[in-house]
């Protein structure tokens, strides 16, 4: 009656076994390391090809590493000592960085986790401690809006003059008015012409009349709602996957990028200390140009020998290939508006789709009119120096401000070019208003306090289980012990960040679990008490505390979900370890206890008492006893 059958005990044992490995990785602590990344937003860092080199430089010096790994964007060599960390980095940065002026890659010092190989093959990595735990900076910073706003009047301004003179509408002057663009006509005629075209060209304007004089005739031009809100999506949006880019040179193992309310991004950087190095990292700007590359007959081989022709420059294309461009700029990002990945239409290829606005339309139109079997750089400018992001071909007149970049790209370079091109630049400037810096002796403090908090909470329900309950009482501080073993097991498998908050949702998790446990123990002893034997007690007591266990669960479950969907930083983090929380310890009060009690009394043929502590009969049983 009480017993498992063989396969579900061996699962459950693996999963408790799948628990206790992930959860080891936690228990090793941080050694130092140093973070190899790339510098550059157009440089793809090869994981493998890096690994070799940083293995070979690391020989070559005579330093002992203790581990090398690699993940998406970076490389991070593992060390016994700091010291050693020390002079491994000083001689990586001399190696992969000859020219200290133009650096290639970031060489970072940083912490990894100290667990064995093993571990780390199966992918058994410690949870990242959040700002409040290890330390680092917080940056709050506001989107300027309005400044977005007269940004993109400012560009329609110049549109509209643009499609004026392109459909012969004449016009008595086109200027911006607060949030407003004013297109001024001498007659109503004139004015009329002036209002279709703007009409056929775009729908992101709402137009209305004015009369001033009567002689002075007016189209006010402001933008919609839509269209106001989609520019600042595409703004916020924009400015968060920049700073993402941004913030890789800094070497964050985990840093919090995300938005708050409507105009405002907050940034943490658990782990660095150097303020204003990270101010100079996100108030970092970038621009993005297009130009002509110069294919004249021996103009390359001029260049590479040390002498480049008047008004050109020298650049490398990607993949390593030299490339001499034309100084004059022929578009910039201003006139960029989207750039998505996608297929070439013809071939199939992976393709990279941009969209410009109505000037930037017009003069790629006439550039690549007169420009048929020329090559054409996109060029990313940060800190004053550039990099070719791609240089394709121009096959035929381009019109309509839809352009197409394709060849020799992989689908995940044509996400990667598409990225860079969206966030080469901040698409509208941020302010720094709120700014704090956690040192790691307070966020050693953090961790000592919350696991202080979590151990004395466990070690008083163990001790009020084990007096009340007996056995029941001890096997269910063994399911409890279970509960946490799994639940640090998940996060450290998703990767969370665990916070202050997260520690106290593991508290309040020890004790809504260990509730699950008090219904059935309680069950069980009202069973006994009703004159059931001690094998139907343990039977009937977890089959009928099942039903109230999973409403309690379900309604709590509910209470965490709308945390998580509707709460943001510090809430989320609580909700993520509160709801996860909830589903282990309806695993282990359930299935793992009675795994525990199954092996204890379903193999007896016989059973006389149960260990579970005073069954209190009503009087009057009692007495006709």
């Amino acid at each position: 009656m009480n017993r498992y059958p063989l396969w579900k005990n061996i699962l459950i044992g693996l999963i408790l076994l799948w628990g206790l490995i992930y959860t080891l990785p936690n228990f090793y602590g941080e050694v130092p390391a140093v973070q190899v990344s790339s510098a550059k937003a157009t440089l793809k860092l090869d994981a493998a090809e890096m690994t070799g080199r940083v293995a070979d430089t690391l020989r070559e010096a005579g330093i002992e590493h203790t581990g090398i790994f690699s993940d998406a964007g970076s490389v991070r060599a593992r060390f016994a000592t700091t010291d050693t960390q020390l002079r491994a980095k000083d001689v990586i940065e001399r190696a992969l960085n000859p020219d200290p002026a133009d650096p290639s890659y970031v060489v970072a010092l940083n912490l990894l986790s100290a667990s064995p190989a093993w571990l780390t093959s199966i992918n058994a990595l410690p949870m990242y401690l959040g700002l409040d735990l290890r330390g680092g900076v917080h940056f709050l910073l506001e989107v300027d809006m309005p400044g977005a706003l007269t940004k993109r009047l400012d560009a329609t301004t110049g549109d509209l003059r643009t499609l004026m003179r392109d459909k012969n509408v004449r016009h008595a002057g086109i200027t911006r008015e607060g949030e407003t663009v004013v297109v001024r006509f001498r007659d109503a005629e004139q004015r009329e012409a002036g209002r279709r075209a703007i009409l056929d060209s775009t729908a992101d304007l709402a137009l209305a009349d004015r009369n001033d004089r009567a002689d002075d005739f007016r189209l006010v031009a402001t933008l919609t709602p839509q269209a106001q809100q989609t520019m600042r999506d595409f703004a916020l949006k924009q400015n968060i996957t920049t700073l993402h880019n941004r913030i890789n040179e800094l070497g964050v193992a985990e840093p919090v990028i995300q938005q708050q309310g409507a105009a405002r991004i907050v940034v943490q950087l658990p782990g660095v200390q150097d303020v204003a190095k990270a101010k100079d990292i996100l108030g970092r700007t970038a621009t993005l140009e297009v130009r002509m590359v110069d294919d004249s007959p021996g103009a390359l081989e001029q260049a590479l020998g040390g002498s480049i022709p008047f008004g050109t420059e020298l650049y490398t294309e990607r993949g390593g290939s030299p490339l001499l461009v034309s100084k004059q700029v022929v578009l910039t990002g201003e006139r960029l508006t989207d750039a998505q990945p996608g297929f070439d239409g013809q071939t199939n290829e992976p393709a990279v789709h941009l969209t410009l606005d109505a000037a930037g339309a017009r003069i790629f139109r006439d550039v690549t009119r007169e420009s048929v079997g020329k090559r054409m750089a996109i060029l990313l400018i940060e800190k004053g120096k550039g990099e070719v992001v791609t240089a394709p071909v121009i096959r035929s007149e381009i019109g309509g401000g839809r352009v197409q970049i394709s060849g020799r790209m992989t689908t995940t370079e044509a996400n990667d070019v598409a990225l860079l091109l969206r966030a080469g630049s901040l698409a509208a400037p941020m302010e720094i208003i709120e700014e704090r810096t956690v040192g790691p002796s307070l966020g050693a403090e953090n961790i000592e306090k919350g696991f202080n908090s979590t151990l004395w909470g466990f070690l008083a329900i163990v001790v009020f289980m084990s007096a009340y309950y007996m056995l029941f009482g001890v096997v269910s501080s063994i399911a409890l012990a279970a509960n946490l073993l799994l639940l640090v097991a998940l996060l450290s498998l998703l990767q969370a960040t665990l916070t202050l908050p997260g520690i106290a949702a593991m508290a309040l998790t020890l004790g809504m679990a260990i509730d699950a446990n008090v219904l059935i123990n309680e069950r069980i002893r009202e069973e006994l008490r009703n004159g059931s034997s001690p094998q139907a007690a343990i039977s009937a007591g977890y089959d009928r505390a099942w039903d109230t266990i999973l409403d309690s669960n379900i309604t709590t479950l509910i209470a965490g979900i709308a945390l998580l969907v509707f709460g943001s930083g510090p809430v989320r983090g609580f909700a993520v370890v509160h709801c996860l929380g909830i589903l282990t310890s309806m695993f282990s009060a359930i299935l793992v206890s009675r795994m525990l009690i199954n092996f204890i009394y379903g193999r007896r043929r016989k059973v006389d008492a149960l260990s579970i502590g005073q069954v209190w009969k009503p009087a009057a049983d009692a007495g006709g006893k």
